[in-house]
């Protein structure tokens, strides 16, 4: 049975903009599903959090990530040169700066969250007591710069040995 409108009233309430824009009439019960739908496969990042990334794309310059958010990320290929072999698809951490920029895009570093984990590497060493191995660099005036978990670190010449290095 069809119901019976009034024209007034149905032509005041009518929303002119959003008939003229196309734009269809949303009612709760979908809006609901949309945001739970929504809720379910956006994840929630903070700043300054280490998180998993995936390659979704490589260019000649950049690297675009996606971490499961509203939008992807973009970092430099140059925080991948060490990985020349990085490809659509791959799995990297990216510490998350900002989750939007004045773009509205994440800004997110590879580099920096490399140098993170590295340090609680260090840090999970030093606790433990245990030995890490280091790779010689360069010498400097005073002693050698070791490369340990892909941080640069100073050792003095004293500790190098019982006879120092010449």
């Amino acid at each position: 049975m069809i119901e019976a409108v009034n024209p007034e009233e149905f032509l005041a309430s009518f929303n002119w903009h959003k008939f003229e824009q196309g734009i269809e009439a949303i009612d709760e019960v979908n809006l609901k599903a949309f945001e739970a739908a929504l809720d379910g496969t956006l994840g929630l990042v903070n700043e300054r959090e280490v998180i998993d990334g995936t390659v979704v794309r490589k260019t000649e310059r950049e690297v675009i990530i996606d971490i499961n958010s509203k939008s992807e990320g973009v970092i430099s290929l140059n925080e991948f040169r060490y990985n020349p072999n990085l490809a659509v698809g791959d799995i990297v951490e990216v510490l998350v700066d900002k989750r939007e920029d004045s773009t509205g895009q994440l800004v997110l570093s590879h580099k920096k969250a490399r140098v993170i984990k590295a340090w609680e590497r260090v840090n999970n060493a030093h606790e433990t007591g245990e030995v890490v191995n280091g790779f010689v660099k360069c010498r400097t005036r005073g002693g050698m710069i070791v490369d340990v978990f892909g941080i640069e670190a100073f050792l003095p010449g004293s500790q190098i040995d019982v006879k120092p290095i010449r």
